[in-house]
């Protein structure tokens, strides 16, 4: 890879997702700021003005997916860029569940186009070590996400300051990384490195075990996204400061996620998978049961579970399907974010209708049900082996 710096292509790829991943958070504090006792809004009616973020962002990988090979990743990437600076501005600009539900389609389109193009250069870059370093650049999800909530804490909880003065702290790593790629010179895809027709691709991804993978995937996603988004509610009553829980939980995660490469090896991604799946579901469990102080010790065990969730599904797929090109990384991460915005409205009807143990009760079913997939997928995969 000639005149390609894999570092600051690898930099500028994470300080992107930093973007994508204090959206996340910045947009869960802004659930009470729009909430019953702000803009006025039901917790049903928030839940759809964040949809589009998860739509949006799904949208924009099953389009932008198949764009990567032939517009090339520079291009999808700078679409990424602008989309993310539209957004920011509608979102500092909103006012009600329209001009909120306007922004966060951007903001999510941004997301998306990210993840569209940056998953699959970082496995071309990194072929022989696409899972550890999938799993690195996923670091940036939740550290992103520690750094959102601490800037959302800090701006409005501790100095008092306005909330559009949080979200446009989101033009700080904008900048920062539409400079780190000014003049980079960025690879092809692996799939068109490999010399895969368009055609193969595209029958690659009606595989059994790629469909197997995508099901999962709108399970695992929704198990950690859709209680990370709406923490803010689920935790209002409980003694904890959400935020702060919302820091710990992705704090931990960074710290797997950065350490992942022992882990793979002695585990292989089905094992991690199957790992994820039992502490997410125990970690929701305790969830239900726990306040105040005692909260960390249950959002410690659910962190545990979730932090190699989204990197280690899409770095299976890139390692055993791997004809599936970033099209498959897309539809992988797109099927994730659907899954989130259909589970977002059903949340907040519950919380409205019967609190936030009861959605945390329903939502740790889809776990308890991935324990048995993912024990299916790993004796499919050791039997694929011998």
């Amino acid at each position: 890879m000639e005149g390609i710096n894999k570092n600051r292509l690898f930099l500028a790829s994470c300080m992107a997702l930093v973007v994508t991943s204090m959206t996340f958070a910045i947009r869960a504090r802004l659930e009470t700021v729009f909430g019953p006792e702000g803009v006025g809004l039901t917790l049903e009616q928030i839940g759809y003005a964040f949809t589009p973020a998860f739509w949006g962002f799904t949208l924009a990988m099953i389009i932008g997916g198949p764009l990567v090979d032939s517009l090339g990743i520079k291009k999808i990437t700078w679409i990424a860029f602008i989309t993310h600076a539209i957004g920011i501005v509608l979102t500092i600009t909103a006012t009600s569940m329209t001009s909120l539900f306007i922004a966060t389609l951007f903001v999510g389109i941004g997301n998306g186009m990210v993840e569209a193009a940056l998953n699959p250069m970082i496995a071309s870059i990194y072929p022989k070590n696409k899972v550890k370093m999938l799993n690195r650049f996923h670091v940036w999800f939740p550290g992103g996400i520690v750094i959102g909530s601490l800037v959302g804490y800090l701006i409005m909880d501790v100095m008092g300051l306005g909330w559009q003065i949080m979200v446009a702290t989101l033009f700080i790593p904008l900048i920062i990384y539409a400079v780190m790629f000014l003049g980079q010179k960025f690879p092809v895809t692996e799939r068109v490195e490999m010399g895969v027709s368009y055609n193969d691709m595209l029958k690659s991804v009606g595989k059994p075990l790629f469909l197997f993978m995508v099901f999962c995937m709108l399970l695992t996603a929704a198990s950690e996204l859709g209680t990370t988004q709406r923490i803010e509610s689920l935790l209002k009553t409980s003694g904890a400061a959400p935020l702060l829980v919302l820091a710990f939980i992705n704090g931990i995660m960074a710290l797997g996620r950065a350490f992942a490469g022992p882990v793979i090896h002695k585990m292989q991604p089905a094992g991690m998978l199957l790992f994820s799946a039992i502490f997410t579901f125990i970690g929701l469990w305790l969830l239900t049961i726990t306040s105040g102080g005692m909260l960390f010790l249950a959002a410690a065990v659910f962190a545990v579970g979730v932090t190699f969730f989204w990197p280690t599904m899409i770095g299976f797929v890139a390692e055993y399907l791997p004809e599936t090109g970033a099209l498959g990384m897309s539809i992988m991460g797109g099927a994730g974010m659907l899954s989130v915005s259909i589970v977002l409205p059903i949340m907040g009807k519950i919380m409205d209708d019967a609190g936030a143990n009861e959605a945390l009760r329903t939502m740790s079913v889809l776990p308890l049900i991935l324990i048995v997939l993912f024990v299916g997928l790993n004796v499919y995969m050791k039997k694929r082996k011998a």
